[in-house]
């Protein structure tokens, strides 16, 4: 170990149990994987009970009935050869060919019992697998339920970690057919068990020892399984990054959005290159499992092989002189067969189990992933709706999840009702970071913030977010209809199409949907629609906007509200906004200083502080942070000097006041 460096932690394996260091922690550490494997399994077996309890007891009732089918029909089997050889050894007297109606009438019944056998075989296989096909989709569909419920419930800044995206793609992969896999394979053991007991107990009548030569060939066979089931795991999971990479790479090739600019610049072949050198990876130490595993198995399946070429010699010399009869031959090789492929079964299917259970600890983690924003009180306060409020940051930090640095450092700030504030501040200064503070999407890391004075853990975490109308600069785009994509601002509220014909009057959204195809009702982006229409980027901000006015809200926020509109757009939308937010607390982010000069409360971040508070004439006084942004953006602006002008237009087409 290098000196300094900290001790490495003990080796886990795929369930996550440090290898035992000592031979007294060894029956600890067996008992811990035996009961992990256990709590695994039972937590399967209650998603498919929560999924459909009836489609479970059916798997079970098909599961019994399984395992008792083959018995049933060696005996049937064994009772029809006897039987045939009988009628062979008799069939030159006269009295058999007088009566042959009569002497076949035992055979009759056999042949139609057998017939009935094969008949429920066949017919319980195909209900076995329509069971478990339903069973799937129920299962796969509760599932994604599970994880979509859980995705909507966690923290924001969940979705910052690294470990929980590992965490939620891990869950998102197995969310497929793995539990019902699981699951068939559970009863295929429970199936194979009553059949080869029974077998088992067959076979004893010939020798005692016979079934026990069968179960101990078939035990290298299970260790092998069992440690490539744990070796692929460790794979899988260690290699998540790999096939995280591989996803992007081919997601990006197929993306929308950006497919025109890797086109453009020729950045098709840098990313399949990119995604084989990735591949490439990934696939060399899966291969070298899959041979090793193939190898192994080869020599323990001819080990078995040997075995049982010995035992059916030994049945046949047993039935030879030991006045058997040919049924008793058919008897005792079809145990013998079935015992060492019951047992191959179990164990093969219990590697299986085993290997699948360790996958759903992905999803036993992401279903545990902590939730921390949540109302410090048992009952939580709900704050007043359409009253004035008035917001307080208290010595604010917060830092993102994994990082040492403050992207908010000791902020202390008091806005009230009727302000209108703007923040300020270069990329990274932490503006958006704030937003989502005062929103509860975040907790502070340090300090508190309060609204109407109470702390703001202490509210409904539902209730206050009903407060907030709220644009975010990326805002969603919805594959829904135009009035859907304006309705998803309030959809607690009763559907009005009329609020929604004037929110987006409000938003200057009003003409171009009129324009649509189908105005209101017309589908947006081509994801499910061929008839789509796709807007342009400021359309559809306008959309947004007009989002933020349908819902009546206390407190407005906007991230970069205008970032995509004109000039003469963006003032008709500020304007707006002035009109239907007066004696509210209004928040805007907004890099265009010309729209900071509305403003009542100027606030300018700097490296997550608060730099400078005040309005516009104040701050330009002041001659500091604020006074060289407004300055050094002025400078782009041309067309006169600052003599002889009172107002100068940016090279977007924005006005400035000077």
């Amino acid at each position: 170990m290098i000196p300094g460096m900290p001790p490495r932690p003990p080796k886990k394996y795929g369930d996550g149990i440090p290898k035992p260091k000592r031979l007294a922690d060894v029956p600890s550490y067996v008992f811990k994987r035996i009961s992990g494997f256990f709590t695994r399994l039972f937590y399967i077996i209650g998603l498919v009970w929560e999924a459909s309890p009836i489609v479970l007891i059916g798997m079970m009732l098909l599961c019994a009935f399984d395992g008792v089918l083959p018995v049933l029909g060696a005996y049937i089997s064994k009772d029809l050869l006897n039987e045939i050889a009988s009628l062979i050894g008799s069939v030159a007297t006269d009295s058999v060919i007088d009566n042959v109606f009569v002497t076949m009438r035992p055979l009759v019944f056999l042949f139609l019992a057998y017939f009935i056998y094969l008949f429920l075989s066949k017919i319980t296989g195909r209900i076995n697998r329509m069971i478990t096909g339903i069973a799937g989709e129920l299962v796969v569909n509760h599932i994604k339920l599970k994880i979509i419920a859980k995705a909507n419930e966690v923290d924001l800044r969940s979705f910052d970690d690294p470990e929980f995206y590992e965490k939620l793609e891990n869950a998102n992969r197995e969310a497929g057919m793995r539990p019902i896999q699981i699951l068939s394979a559970t009863f295929s053991v429970i199936s194979a068990c009553i059949s080869a007991v029974s077998f088992v107990a067959v076979l004893a009548t010939l020798s005692p020892l016979a079934p026990i030569v069968i179960i101990v060939t078939a035990v290298p066979g299970a260790i092998v399984n069992y440690v490539y089931r744990n070796r692929n795991f460790r794979y899988m999971r260690h290699h998540s990054k790999e096939r995280r990479a591989m996803n992007y790479y081919s997601g990006l090739m197929v993306n929308k959005d950006v497919v025109k600019e890797i086109r453009i610049l020729g950045l098709g072949k840098t990313f399949m290159g990119k995604y084989k050198t990735v591949f490439a990876k990934y696939y060399k130490g899966l291969k070298g499992l899959i041979v090793k595993e193939g190898a192994t198995q080869m020599i323990v399946g001819l080990l078995s092989t040997l075995a049982n070429c010995v035992l059916f010699l030994y049945v046949a010399y047993s039935v030879i002189f030991h006045s058997g009869e040919i049924g008793d031959y058919s008897l005792y090789t079809g145990a013998l067969t079935s015992i060492s492929t019951y047992v191959t079964t179990l164990l093969t299917a219990t590697a299986t189990i085993y290997e699948g259970t360790l996958f759903i600890n992905n999803m036993m983690e992401f279903a545990a992933e902590e939730v921390t924003v949540v109302p410090t009180l048992t009952e939580p306060l709900k704050p007043e709706k359409g009253a004035p409020h008035t917001v307080e940051l208290v010595n604010v930090s917060f830092r993102y999840p994994g990082s040492q640095k403050n992207v908010i450092d000791n902020v202390s700030l008091k806005l009230e009702a009727g302000d209108s504030v703007v923040l300020v501040g270069l990329n990274g200064a932490g503006k958006t970071t704030l937003i989502k503070l005062l929103t509860r999407l975040y907790d502070p890391t340090e300090g508190y913030i309060l609204l109407d004075g109470r702390d703001l853990r202490e509210y409904d975490t539902g209730a206050l977010y009903d407060l907030f109308g709220i644009i975010f600069q990326d805002f969603g785009r919805y594959a829904e209809t135009v009035s859907e994509n304006i309705r998803f601002g309030d959809v607690r509220g009763e559907h009005k199409s009329e609020d929604i014909a004037t929110a987006a009057y409000n938003g200057d959204a009003d003409g171009f949907i009129r324009r649509l195809p189908v105005g209101y009702d017309t589908p947006l982006t081509r994801v499910f629609e061929d008839d789509g229409v796709e807007l342009s980027g400021g359309q559809w901000q306008k959309l947004s906007v007009a989002r933020a006015f349908y819902k009546d809200s206390d407190i407005l926020i906007l991230d970069e509200p205008t970032a995509s509109l004109d000039a003469i757009a963006e003032k008709e939308v500020f304007d707006r906004f002035s009109e239907l937010s007066e004696g509210k607390l209004t928040v805007f982010v907004s890099h265009r200083l010309s729209s900071a000069t509305m403003a009542s409360k100027i606030v300018v971040l700097d490296g997550g502080r608060v730099a400078e508070v005040g309005n516009h004439e104040q701050l330009m006084a002041k001659r500091g942070v604020y006074h060289h942004l407004f300055t050094t953006q002025a400078s782009r602006y041309v067309d006169g000097s600052a003599d002889n002008q009172s107002e100068r237009m940016t090279a977007d087409g924005s006005a400035i006041h000077t």
